[in-house]
Formats: C-alpha cells, structure tokens, sequence
C-alpha cells in the first residue's frame, strides 16, 4: 500500500476513467437521476469518514475510490448529447427544415466539403421548435467552390440523416466513431437545399485559432514549392492533412514513420525542449524557474493557437504544460502523476476521449518512453557521440513501439518491421520540418530570408520523403493482416508492464500474473480460431454498384467479384479485407472449380450447398435443380413472379441491384411469403456452415 503513496493522482484516474468506460460499455446500469444521486451521497459519505477517520478508526479511501468512479460514470452522462429530450435523436415528427450553425473549419476532401454543424432548431408539421444536435455536412464542390465558414448560419432544405451503422463484417464503424464525437447526423446537400441566413458570433478563441491555422498555412504554401512538400510541411507543422496523398500516407504508415505526419506528443515535446534550450539560464536560480514554466505555457499555448487547437495538440499541450507546471517542484513530483493530472483533465473535459486511438497511442507511448527507454538506454553506452546520439533515439523508438505496438495490431492489422530504421531518419527528419517551419513563419516579413528557408525546407522534405519511400520498398518492410481482438490487445500491453515490473523488482508474482495472462491471450486465440478462421462462411457483401461473394473455408477464400470491383484496390481493402483479416485469410482466389456458368446465370455448388446467381434478365435455371441459394444480381429479376415457384432456402438480393429494384422485390416477397435478404436494406448476407 505505501508503495502507492507518491501515485496518487494516478489512482484518481484509474478509477475516474473505470467510471468512465463502465457508462460508455454499460450506459444504464444506472439511470441518470439515481447516478447522480448516489454520486452526491458517496461525497458525503467520504467527508464524513475524512473527518471522523480517527474517532471511527476507518480508511476512507475506498469511499473516495467508489466516489470516483461515480464522477467518471457521471460524468459520460453530462456529456452524451443523445440522453438529452432536447436532442433531435428523441425527435419522433419528420423534419422537413431545419437550422445549422458551422462549427468547425470545413474537412477539403477530393470532390465535396465535410463540415462540422451544430442544430440550433427544426421545423416540422408542428411547427418551428428548439433542438440540439450536431451533424456532419457534405457539400459537393460542384456547387460550393468556397466552404462556409465557422459561425455561419444555414437553413437547410431536408432532414439529417441517422449514421449507418458498418453494413459489411468486420467493416470500419463509422457510426459509433462519430457517436464518441457526439455526432448522430449527416446530410448530404445540394445547392439549391441550403441557404446562408447570417453569420453569428463564434467562439472567440476558436475563431483566433482557425484565422492563425489559414494564415500560416498560407505562409507555409507561399514560401515551399511542390505539392506534396507543401503538403508535408503544413502536416508536420501544423497538422493540416488534407493535402496528404494515399501513397505517401500508405508509406509511411508501412515504414513505421506515421506518428510524424500528425501534429501530436512528438512535436510539441520538440518544442519544449527547445523552449528548455532558448532559456536554459532561467533555470538556474530558484524564482526564474516560474517565469521559465509561465514562458512555457505561453509558448505553447500559443503553438496549439496557430495549428487550430487541434484534438491532437491540445491533448499533448496540455501534458506537456503540466510538466512545465511540474518542473520547479523538482523532486517532489513523479512524471506518472503528471501524465495521470494532464489524463485526469482531458476526461474530464471530454470523456469519450478516452476512446480516441490518438489519446490510447499517446499515453502509451509516453508511459512506454518514461518506463523503458532508461533500461534499453543502459543495455548499451557507446563512447563516441554520434553512435549515442543514434543508440537514444533508437531506444525511444523501441521504447514506444513496445507500449503502442499491441494497439497497432488491434486498430490497422499491420507491424512496419523497419520501424527502427525509418525513425532514425523520421524523428531528426521531422525535427528539422518542424524546426525550418516555424523560422519561416516568424521571418515572413523578411521575404528574402523566409524564400531561402523554404527553399531548404523543401529539399529537407523531400530528402525525408525519399528514405521513407525507399525504405517501404525494401522486401518484408510489413507484416499485414493481423488480426487479434480488444481482449488480447489489452492483455499484450499489460504483459509488456509486468515483464518490465518483473525485471526491475525481481518479484515472482509479477511472473505468476504474467504466466496467468500468456493462458488468457492462449484461450482468446484459440477461441478465435474456433470461432472465425476453422470455420465455413458464405458471404455476400453490400457494396453498391457491385456483386462480392465470399466463399471462406478454413483460412481460405474464393471470391465471384465484378470486373469493375475486382480492379477497385480500395473498396476491396475497406469492405472486404476486414471480415478476411478476421477469418485469418491473407489473399482470395477466383472461384473457379466449383463453379459452371448457365444461360444468364452462374451455377456454384460448395460445402454441401447448390447456389445458383441470376445475373441476366435472360437467365434460364436448370430444370428440377434443388437450389439452397438464389442470389439476384444486376437486377435480372424484373419481380419475383418469375422465381417465386423456384425451391430455394432464401433469396439474396447483393448490392449490384439498384435500390428501387431491391426495394420493390422486398415488397413482392412480403406478398408470397418467400424469405429474402436485401444486402443493401439488411446488410451483408454472412452464413456459417
């Protein structure tokens, strides 16, 4: 127990944030009244032990402990737009107009405009009323050259539209990513359904910040030449994106190199320590070291200003400025409650945050740095300065590859084996971006000079890009189509801290935890197995426009694709290659020795089952077949009078049918009584054997 002593706000977050995904997991365990009611009497319950404590002879840490993870359970609660009457989610009357303000800088995408909208009221057949709300708005630059800006105020024409949820197995989850963000709308709008009304009053700072983003965004563009340099540096300073193309995002996310790319923990922790450099004298005497910590927070208050406050800044400028905080106590804080203060502030400002791949990684990499790199650094202590200079950033690269490695796995499926390697150039690289950025934005008065800068950082960039890109080429740089689920990704990361508590303390039952979590990622594996690869599986996914057939056995797939899908890379990755990473299927293959084409349709006899695919209006089935599945593709069937006699199981209506024809089929199989799957009303049609 004393051991924990010097930890204590990192027991305050522990148990917050246990709070805090018991209310995201578990959202009505307890009703919103009585949570905070109890929360309110387990405050008076430990003021109470706090002050009695002696007379009663009673710890009241474990009221505290409880009454925490009540204010984390809470806490979710204030923060779910959705359990609000107000929200437009508990709105049963159609809507027919409604209200928006613009709330964050519009998202550039290659054809249209995403942006972030809050809804101030609706109208319906009763009327104009209040409701609350955000939805997300995508605007076709066909008719929006220009996005709108934030503060503006939009009738719109049409009502928001629920997120889907992911229509495919395994398929990315849209929806519930943006319900974390508070998001249960979007609508996609044309210009004649929209008209700007006035401009309110935005948030000031906010306001400030996204002025300072666009201006030095322009400056960065004026002085760099290139596309894709420009692009770079407006990443690697200030977290602009969107200019980023596939294949230099897919490059650096094979290399290992992709933390670079996002304004985050590295950068920032960059920028102090050349804040700590610039004014290293403040340091020395004991009153200079608050005006060293008041100069930090400046600095970098003022830097997440100029990048927008992005989620991501503010995150790492928030830790950050706690250990600018931290520094003229000196010995008596630890760099765990620091991390644990800066956590414990952010849930609270936003507890869905604790959810965010971006927060996990950062934390994990900073408690892997803190916790690790000190033991790897020791392992090896070279003379010369260069091989030290090379050997430290070696080990930060270990030491926060090994704390974010499982999550890697667990959220993109993939290991970059050359890590190592391409952060020997990445980390310096992105140093010298950042560094050379910034001098060009505060000498941009001095044309000449801020001309010569981006010149130099234009070569710097594409030096970096050249290392990554021919790193990415050399053979076996990625290890891909991983699949472990959240339980075994959790347990990796706590049998990574008990291997580094059990070389450092030498205790048996860190080995004995140890030895009990290698047996629960064992049986999690083997259930996996058991469960999606040792398995047979007749897929027929929802990908509009297309027919995709999946036929998995055992590991192995073959796939009746359409030509148009078959060349398409990346629908195939988004759509397909989630449910095969998770039935451990590394690569399809046509299938052709179960297959027999017919006058308009194809015949596939597989595992036991007769399917027969109907993908012409001309089509002829084999007279007194015995078919298990008919799947109607290319709307062959014109309406099911013409098949209803047919003897099938169950008719699949796949997503290369349009959506009246789908629509309408449904309808007439109501009439007949025949059991039919539209993939694109219903989803994906899945079918284990």
């Amino acid at each position: 127990m004393l051991a924990w002593i010097p930890f204590a706000f990192v027991r305050i977050v522990v148990f917050f944030g246990a709070g805090i995904l018991v209310a995201l997991f578990k959202p009505d365990i307890l009703p919103e009244p009585a949570s905070f009611l109890i929360f309110l009497a387990g405050c008076g319950l430990y003021l109470i032990l706090v002050f009695a404590r002696r007379r009663l002879n009673v710890n009241p840490g474990i009221a505290g402990f409880v009454t925490l993870f009540l204010a984390g359970y809470c806490n979710v609660q204030l923060h779910t737009d959705s359990r609000r009457t107000e929200h437009i989610n508990n709105l049963l009357t159609p809507v027919e107009y409604y209200t928006a303000i613009i709330s964050l800088p519009a998202d550039e995408r290659e054809h249209s405009w995403k942006i972030n909208a809050r809804i101030v009221d609706v109208k319906t057949s009763m009327g104009w009323e209040q409701r609350s709300g955000n939805v997300l708005l995508y605007l076709p630059k066909s008719d929006f050259p220009q996005p709108y800006s934030i503060g503006d105020k939009l009738l719109i024409d049409g009502a928001p539209q629920p997120v889907k949820s992911p229509s495919n197995p395994g398929e990315f989850d849209y929806r519930k990513f943006l319900a974390n963000r508070n998001i249960h709308h979007q609508h996609y709008i044309r210009g004649e359904k929209i008209r700007f009304l006035n401009n309110t009053t935005p948030n000031w700072i906010r306001q400030q910040a996204h002025a300072a983003r666009i201006g030095a965004d322009g400056l960065l563009k004026k002085y760099i030449h290139g596309e894709r340099e420009q692009a770079l540096a407006s990443a690697l300073v200030l977290g602009v994106t969107d200019g980023l193309d596939n294949e230099l995002l897919s490059a650096y996310a094979a290399t290992g190199a992709m933390h670079v790319l996002a304004v985050s923990g590295l950068h920032v922790g960059i920028i102090y320590w050349m804040i700590l450099i610039l004014f290293k004298p403040f340091q020395r005497a004991e009153s200079s070291k608050w005006i060293l910590a008041a100069l930090s927070l400046l600095i970098l208050w003022a830097y997440a200003l100029v990048t927008g406050l992005a989620p991501s800044v503010l995150r790492a400028v928030t830790m950050f400025s706690f250990m600018a905080l931290a520094r003229p106590w000196n010995q008596r804080t630890n760099i765990y409650n620091i991390l644990a203060a800066s956590a414990f502030c952010l849930l609270v400002y936003d507890p869905y945050m604790i959810l965010s791949i971006g927060f996990q990684l950062s934390y994990l990499a900073v408690l892997g740095i803190v916790m690790l790199q000190p033991g790897l650094y020791r392992l090896w202590e070279p003379t010369h300065r260069l091989w030290d200079e090379i050997w430290k950033i070696t080990a930060v690269s270990i030491a926060a590859q090994l704390a974010t490695f499982a999550l890697g796995l667990y959220y993109f499926h993939q290991f970059p084996n050359y890590f190592l390697i391409s952060n020997l150039f990445a980390i310096p690289g992105s140093f010298l971006v950042l560094l050379l950025g910034l001098l060009v934005m505060m000498v941009s008065f001095l044309s000449p000079v801020a001309a010569a800068l981006g010149w130099v950082l234009g070569w710097v960039i594409k030096a970096l890009n050249g290392i990554i890109f021919a790193i990415e080429k050399i053979p076996f740089s990625l290890t891909e189509n991983v699949y472990i689920n959240s339980l075994q990704c959790w347990t990796i990361v706590l049998m990574i801290g008990l291997i580094y508590l059990w070389v450092e303390t030498k205790k048996i039952h860190y080995a004995i935890g140890l030895t009990v979590l290698c047996l629960v990622f064992s049986a999690a594996q083997w259930d996996h197995f058991r469960k999606d690869v040792l398995v047979s599986k007749l897929t027929v996914y929802n990908i509009p426009g297309h027919t995709a057939i999946d036929f998995a056995e055992n590991g192995n797939a073959y796939y009746v694709f359409d030509s148009v899908l078959n060349s398409d890379a990346g629908k195939k990755k988004f759509h397909i290659s989630p449910n095969r990473i998770k039935g451990g299927i590394a690569k399809g293959s046509p299938a052709e020795t179960f297959i027999s084409q017919q006058e308009g349709c194809t015949l596939m006899v597989w595992n036991g089952l007769t399917i027969v695919q109907l993908h012409s209006r001309e089509f002829k089935i084999p007279p007194k077949l015995a078919i298990d599945y008919l799947i109607i593709s290319n709307n062959a069937v014109k309406d099911l009078s013409s098949v209803k006699d047919t003897e099938a199981k169950a008719f699949v209506v796949d997503s290369s049918n349009s959506f009246y024809r789908a629509d309408k089929l449904l309808k007439e199989a109501e009439q007949y009584r025949l059991r039919i799957h539209s993939v694109l009303h219903q989803g994906a049609f899945d079918l284990t054997i």
